[in-house]
């Protein structure tokens, strides 16, 4: 849907540039050819790109596995654990991505501020994780369309929707921002809806009565996973293996930063994307679980039978248990639209990533070619190929090379998160070494370098402990599918290290100046919106 100006007009204000001379010289914008993408994406496409990219599959359908293993006390102390790792690796990323929001910010900021080695590594790793999703995206549409009819082929689906997609995202950004925005707007009113209906449900209006906490006393507040006891080391067990599994379902909110080299104003509305939609997401996430563990028992058979369309939905499963039988369809035809915005996310945060790469010289410099109206044509082209990988499921043999394929990323998001937190504390130091305070960033993140250093720690931890499932018994395959990506990851790095001779970076010769936008520098005028709905955005946003 093409963009509307919700009469709020944002305009750049003619760019002041500091003297050579100046005794603030160390301060001054360096310029350098950055690609040439348009600040086309206003804020409340920025608030949804991030609130899309998370709420998903993970959350429609992963979190009835997250109960089963767990059980419901379980799942919810593991999501808000998890939420807070999230929330060190957000508090991070905006401090950095508002001094320097450019495109392609994860791989950029490694490769300035610790290592040209680490920032290949990642961003590789990255865009791969992206793209490979995004075929699987594809594949689950033909899945969801099957609910429906069973003779029909994936392939049809695969090929039209990713002409679809691939068409989108070679408009202009802010059609990608609004087609985004309204993806994100039917899964966000479906959960605040299924929030509703728990409360409903849950206080007497299904034909079970009232429920109250039943389920955290019948079968139990923890579930024991794997081992062949009900102890406590059998509930630590579920308990990590969610932790794992809320991480998957988390990532996608530092879709902020790839997004900031095309939002206008980056200054005001990324620091507002990055503290709202967080715990916008926190809120969607943790009240689903605590409902979804209210509604249906960790021991109900429907949440491990495997499915991928809406018959295995907690949210199904809790309306069928209340008596109430015409959900399903309604839940399935959700669900295409949540993997359409995943799939819309994965070529657009792809792209952006390979075009990060190329401004660092760590791919061909022809994905730096943008057209006219700022789109990356050649990142999205080879973004969007990689899509037709899902045609690969259409034979066995073919099946297998994508689910290992589907590995290789799974790990993926941890690894990148691991990084911004570890970029983050190399650019503190960076600005010590430059006697730059932070308090003059456009955005200071709280309890830092600690809250860094946290994250960082855990998301290590949790990179070396996610394959533990292997260990019980032990299985040669699936140890080597759990740490696949991690093997590549360190394989990327040691190679370009060999290759380049790269060396780490200095906290003084850390470049902390290329595409930074300094308050005298670049500016908008903001107008006010003067009609109802302009101002609801406004509010919104």
């Amino acid at each position: 849907m093409a963009n509307k100006e919700d009469n709020m007009t944002i305009a750049p204000v003619q760019e002041k540039h500091h003297d050579a001379s100046s005794a603030e010289d160390v301060e001054k914008l360096v310029v350098t050819h950055q690609p040439e993408l348009k600040r086309k994406l206003k804020s409340r496409h920025l608030q949804m790109i991030a609130i899309g990219g998370t709420i998903g599959t993970g959350l429609f359908i992963g979190s009835g596995g997250a109960i089963a293993k767990s059980g419901p006390a379980g799942a919810l102390i593991a999501y808000i654990f998890v939420g807070s790792i999230v929330y060190s690796v957000m508090q991070s990323l905006g401090e950095m991505a508002t001094y320097i929001p450019i495109t392609g910010a994860f791989t950029s900021y490694a490769t300035r501020f610790v290592d040209p080695s680490l920032g290949f590594a990642m961003g590789w790793i990255y865009w791969f994780s992206w793209a490979i999703t995004y075929a699987l995206e594809l594949t689950a549409t033909g899945l969801i369309i099957q609910y429906w009819d069973k003779s029909l082929s994936i392939a049809i689906f695969i090929a039209v929707f990713w002409v679809v997609i691939t068409a989108i995202n070679f408009l202009p950004v802010s059609f990608y921002g609004e087609t985004e925005f309204w993806f994100s707007m039917i899964k966000v009113i479906t959960v605040i809806g299924f929030l509703i209906f728990g409360i409903c449900i849950d206080a007497g209006a299904g034909q079970n009565g009232y429920l109250g906490f039943h389920t955290w006393g019948n079968p139990g507040a923890f579930a024991p996973y794997l081992l062949d006891s009900t102890g406590p080391l059998a509930k630590f067990v579920g308990f990590w293996s969610v932790l794992i599994q809320a991480g998957f379902s988390y990532q996608g909110t530092e879709l902020v930063g790839i997004a900031a080299g095309e939002t206008e104003n980056p200054r005001k509305n990324v620091p507002a994307a990055i503290k709202k939609t967080f715990y916008r997401i926190l809120f969607f996430f943790v009240f689903t679980i605590f409902f979804i563990g209210l509604l249906v028992p960790y021991d109900n058979e429907d949440l491990l039978n495997g499915g991928s369309d809406a018959s295995s939905s907690p949210f199904v499963i809790a309306a069928k248990l209340a008596g109430v039988s015409t959900l399903p369809g309604l839940i399935n035809a959700v669900l295409l639209f949540v993997v359409l915005s995943a799939a819309n996310s994965n070529v657009y945060s792809g792209s952006r990533i390979l075009v990060g790469l190329a401004a660092d010289g760590s791919a061909p410099s022809f994905l730096k070619r943008t057209s006219k109206s700022g789109v990356p044509y050649a990142a999205v082209a080879v973004t969007s190929a990689v899509g037709l990988l899902g045609l690969l499921n259409l034979s066995n043999s073919g099946a297998t090379v994508f689910n290992w394929f589907i590995n290789i990323c799974g790990v993926a998001g941890f690894i990148v998160w691991a990084c911004i937190n570890g970029c983050h504390i190399a650019f503190m130091r960076a600005l010590s070494a430059r006697n730059i305070s932070r308090e003059i960033l456009p955005y200071k993140s709280s309890c830092q370098p600690w809250f860094a250093w946290y994250g960082l720690f855990f998301n290590i931890l949790i990179i070396l402990t996610q394959g533990f499932t292997a260990f019980i018994p032990w299985s040669t395959v699936d140890f080597f599918i759990a740490y696949v990506s991690l093997i590549l990851f360190v394989v990327l790095y040691v190679g370009h290290k060999l290759v380049m001779r790269t060396s780490l970076v200095k906290p003084n010769e850390a470049d902390i100046d290329t595409g930074r936008l300094d308050l005298d520098d670049t500016t908008w005028s903001i107008s006010e919106p003067t009609t109802k709905w302009g101002k609801f955005w406004a509010w919104l946003a």
